[in-house]
């Protein structure tokens, strides 16, 4: 409100400027109330002796003239005529010059500054817009930008916060300090300072770092890293100071401040050196949250996904005394977290928790959250009442896998190979022991996909093991050889399946030491983590031969299991494409029929399989995945 009233007062005052300037120079002097008249007119006037008196204004080029009967009139002059004063004084025509008006003093001060003025207030006008237009005028650069809430507008608490139980636990002390600090300090215990929350995107340490403030009702301060560091140097160590400073008069509070790798990275790796505007915002966090004065009741908590890039000074006891992992959430913790956002919607009762948990391995705090929202999209469009299970499938196939690209042609032939494709991988998939279950197979095209093949675990996989790594190198090679064995030709559709399968068998050999003839030492440094990171060379030629030809060999053995167990299985294959064909997508209990030599059974009421014409769908090879499509 108070900004909405600044910005109309300086429009107001810039308005009423302009008016006064225009009014200063608006030029009708002594010609008010005169009547216009062409200048051959008024010289014919003049000749016929019907002007009585006449006064000629040398500034403004104009002549206002009072004839016999007392009517004013006035015209423009004109440079061409020199003999107005000879016609003026032969035929006996009083007149006179108006002299030029003196400005005071003031005038001409401001006359003379006025375009200064206006330069300097739209610059101070720009930088205001730029600065995000600051409480405290257009030099509030270094003020805070941190926002506070209270419990007044902040009610989130921990039951507001599922599937990190154990980092609950971490900060429920800090909780009953901020309510009862004095239970602590008669025993001579002092609370962290700072704690500090690393995790992977989503997992919930923003909606965390909410609930302590909502849970011990005090002040919560909150700001992102980058919020500190703008165009002005000095500017981030003065917002820091200006932050702390609000907080002290507010203890005891909680200062976030979000995503702190982007001021908090290890000094003396800028540009700038030790002169970086970045480092010197990170030498003023540092002395306040453990420099010559206490800040006892202020305590700091800071986010991030990056916490290996973080300045050792930052972490060290007195500053961030303690990290808490927020990690993604296992099947229990998925089970909570469902329960808590599906509290928001409409639940049909077939709806059951602990199977969607089951089904969504590797899904953090925010996906769970954006798989309930779009599944009351789902619901929406659909005209229900209720979100179903079947809803939720929906959301689940269209976050795993993209939405559905019902409006791609293909021609039969390729929709064809596109099955058989599939079928080669969920095949497999099937007859392997230690493979994760086969969920749905489908050759409807899907976000970057053509076709399909999708695996769930059975529980959440914390460990990867050598027989399963290899299990799911020969599924990957699926697709290629039903490709070959049913088809007779080759398409491009297996090129990812290819690229998986050798990164696998690189990471196996090179980083895993799971070669018999190479043994287990590690012939990368690996630059990310995960199965396909990055790495950087680190043997010889003769070594890389070596290696080269074990990622060979093990590509090879799979290669030919894959194929034995296809050429073994041709009725199972042929089978499952021709329901493939039919149905575009089948689901796991039609895919243990069709294993167990059983013809498959007709597809469940209200599922998104559809029976297909040979017009309407997709075809075209793509990778399965482990847990999910890629």
């Amino acid at each position: 409100m108070n900004n909405m009233f600044s910005k109309t007062a300086i429009w107001v005052v810039i308005a009423l400027v302009l008016f006064m300037v225009f009014k200063q120079f608006d030029g009708r002097g002594i010609s008010s109330g005169a009547t216009s008249m062409p200048y051959s007119e008024f010289l014919d006037e003049v000749r016929a002796k019907h002007i009585k008196e006449a006064t000629i204004d040398d500034a403004n080029r104009t002549v206002v003239a009072t004839t016999l009967d007392g009517k004013k009139i006035k015209s423009q002059l004109t440079i061409f005529d020199r003999g107005l004063v000879g016609d003026l004084v032969n035929n006996g025509i009083k007149f006179d010059n108006k002299p030029p008006e003196e400005q005071s003093f003031l005038s001409q001060v401001f006359i003379s500054w006025f375009p200064m003025l206006l330069l300097i207030g739209v610059w101070v006008f720009f930088m205001r817009q730029m600065q995000g237009g600051g409480k405290g005028g257009a030099f509030s650069f270094g003020k805070s930008k941190a926002r506070m809430l209270d419990d007044t507008n902040n009610n989130v608490t921990f039951a507001d916060v599922a599937g990190c139980d154990e980092a609950k636990e971490e900060v429920t002390e800090i909780v009953e300090f901020l309510r009862d600090p004095t239970k602590f300090q008669k025993l001579g215990g002092r609370i962290p300072r700072g704690v500090l929350m690393v995790g992977p995107p989503g997992t919930g340490k923003t909606l965390l770092a909410r609930a302590i403030a909502g849970e011990a009702k005090v002040p919560f301060f909150t700001i992102a890293g980058s919020d500190f560091v703008e165009m002005f140097v000095g500017v981030g160590a003065s917002r820091v100071r200006d932050m702390f400073d609000n907080a002290k008069k507010h203890s005891p509070c909680i200062i976030f401040i979000d995503e702190i790798d982007a001021v908090g990275r290890h000094r003396g790796a800028g540009m700038g050196g030790g002169n970086d505007e970045r480092e010197q915002t990170l030498n003023q966090m540092l002395v306040e949250m453990d420099g010559f004065e206490a800040n006892s009741g202020v305590i700091v908590v800071a986010a991030t996904n990056r916490a290996d890039v973080l300045d050792k000074a930052l972490l060290r006891p007195g500053r961030f005394d303690r990290q808490v992992t927020v990690g993604l959430p296992d099947i229990r913790g998925r089970e909570q977290i469902l329960n808590v956002h599906m509290r928001k919607v409409p639940i049909a009762p077939d709806v059951k928790a602990d199977i969607l948990a089951r089904g969504t391995p590797g899904f953090s705090g925010a996906d769970l959250a954006n798989l309930v929202n779009e599944s009351a999209l789902f619901a929406a469009r659909r005209n229900k009442r209720l979100v179903e299970m079947q809803d939720f499938e929906d959301a689940k196939d269209k976050i795993y896998m993209g939405p559905e690209r019902k409006s791609m042609v293909m021609r039969e032939d390729e929709r064809r190979n596109t099955a058989y494709h599939e079928s080669g991988h969920a095949v497999v998939a099937k007859l392997m022991p230690k493979a994760d279950p086969v969920h749905k197979v489908t050759i409807m095209p899907r976000g970057n996909a053509l076709g399909l093949t999708w695996q769930l675990p059975e529980h959440d996989q914390i460990s990867g093991y050598k027989d399963k790594m290899l299990e799911e190198i020969a599924i990957l090679f699926g697709g290629r050889i039903a490709e070959e064995l049913f088809v007779g030709q080759m398409s491009t559709g297996a090129s990812n399946d290819f690229s998986r399968a050798t990164k696998l068998a690189r990471s196996m050999v090179t980083r895993f030491g799971m070669s018999d003839s190479l043994g287990v030492m590690v012939y990368e440094d690996s630059q990310q983590d995960g199965y396909f990171g990055g790495s950087s060379k680190t043997i010889s030629e003769a070594t890389q031969q070596k290696v080269d030809s074990e990622i060979r060999s093990i590509l090879d053995a799979q290669y030919a299991i894959s194929r034995q167990l296809l050429e073994q299985n041709r009725d199972k294959v042929e089978a499952m494409t021709k329901a493939l064909l039919d149905w575009e997508t089948i689901d796991a209990d039609q895919i243990n029929d069709i294993m167990s030599g059983l013809d498959p059974r007709p597809p469940k009421a209200g599922s998104s399989t559809r029976k297909s014409s040979s017009d309407s769908a997709a075809g075209g090879g793509v990778t399965p995945s482990a847990t999910a499509p890629a």
